[in-house]
């Protein structure tokens, strides 16, 4: 299995705010500090937001912090939400599915098995067992 550079940095983001829950930060800081594209960074925000795990505030002083105890905010459920649109294999897509084999093939039942094992064990952990605080130098 192989999570999107967004699935990444969604999970980087959460991280990296619950090391400091109180502390907003703004889409070019946490770009900054990660090295990502501020654009696509923005896009991850937008959606972590959309799926009430961050809350946003605009002009001065805003920024993004966590809407939710990070005691509360599974990692599978994160990974899910944020691989959604993404097939695990051609023949999961709802469009562009030319695979030849359905509907004898066996492997799709399999594939859709153990991607439910890969959420259900991350849903064992939270957002908690997984902050991030930056060593300060």
């Amino acid at each position: 299995m192989r999570l999107t550079s967004f699935t990444d940095y969604g999970l980087r983001v959460l991280m990296r705010m619950a090391g400091t829950p109180e502390q907003p930060f703004t889409t070019g800081e946490l770009a900054e500090e990660f090295r990502v594209s501020r654009n696509h960074l923005a896009k991850v925000i937008s959606t972590l937001a959309a799926n009430g795990w961050l809350e946003t505030r605009r002009g001065g002083g805003g920024g993004a912090i966590l809407a939710r105890p990070p005691e509360t905010i599974k990692l599978g459920d994160v990974v899910a939400a944020l691989e959604g649109d993404q097939a695990i294999v051609e023949c999961f897509a709802p469009e562009g599915n030319t695979c030849p084999l359905p509907p004898q093939c066996r492997l799709k039942t399999r594939l859709a098995t153990a991607n439910a094992a890969f959420i259900a064990d991350l849903n064992r952990t939270t957002l908690a067992e997984c902050i991030y605080r930056p060593e300060t130098a």
